[in-house]
């Protein structure tokens, strides 16, 4: 692993909430306290609407919290930065540019892009898109736009990768595809990596803690360090019982309907 001493998140007594139309308030979040360690995978879950991707949010410094502070490797997070690469469900590609001028936006956006250009060939490979370089959006599957997607956020060579439920919208065969090539760039590139999900087998497939949310406002209900071996069996009994646990803290054991969420 590259970036075994960079990555290292501190979140620090953070409340965040928004304004309603009749002059209330909805928090979000509230109080967490938290610290994600360099070069993990975490996998943050929860009810829907709990502020998972708030929290993702705020760590990306698309947002502010109302309350506390959120450092990276020390340094208050006050905006957007490079070094936190973003990967949104749905891929936000520029439907008018290629998939090699799509992973070069970001160097172009840097000024960087005469510098570092010949990287750009390595990521494409890196997400198994070589030989669709030159193949605009429309001409992607999903599975394909996502690779893509990833392949911009990585060519930064971030020390965090955020992933806001970036496998949601896929078909299952090409999400569990998906999942494993997310691993495999993950163990190749070291960086700490944050993951909303809303399916407790992903989770615990993939993350090596796995932070369980409370209903809004959101607290950190318990941290789950996940030490299976990889690559990890869904049917393997440890999994299962895993995935036991995490239901009953979610306290959705016994409600079938509230249960299909997390499936």
């Amino acid at each position: 692993m590259e970036m075994a001493n960079e990555g290292n998140i501190s979140i620090q007594r953070v409340r965040k909430t928004f304004p309603q139309p009749d002059g209330g308030e909805v928090v979000a979040l509230n109080n967490i306290d938290f610290d994600f360690t360099s070069g993990k995978f975490i996998s943050l879950i929860g009810p829907s609407g709990c502020g998972k991707s708030t929290l993702l949010r705020l760590i990306a410094g698309l947002i502010l919290p109302n309350n506390g502070i959120i450092e990276l490797d020390g340094e208050k997070i006050t905006s957007p930065g490079y070094e936190r690469g973003l990967v949104f469900q749905d891929p936000t590609l520029f439907p008018w540019k290629t998939v090699y001028e799509n992973i070069a936006f970001g160097l172009r956006a840097r000024k960087v892009y005469r510098e570092e250009k010949e990287s750009i060939p390595e990521f494409i490979k890196l997400v198994g898109l070589e030989g669709f370089e030159k193949s605009y959006p429309h001409q992607l599957s999903g599975g394909m736009a996502q690779r893509a997607s990833l392949a911009r956020a990585l060519v930064n060579n971030p020390k965090v990768l955020l992933l806001d439920e970036p496998l949601g919208a896929l078909d299952a065969f090409t999400r569990m595809n998906m999942q494993d090539e997310i691993l495999k760039i993950w163990e190749k590139r070291g960086m700490t990596t944050v993951m909303v999900t809303h399916d407790v087998d992903e989770a615990i497939y993939m993350a090596t803690q796995i932070v369980v949310m409370s209903a809004r406002p959101a607290k950190i209900e318990k941290v789950i360090n996940v030490e299976m071996s990889r690559p990890r069996q869904r049917d393997d009994p440890e999994f299962l019982a895993m995935r036991a646990k995490i239901l009953k803290i979610l306290h959705f054991a016994g409600n079938r309907e509230e249960l299909q969420y997390y499936l």
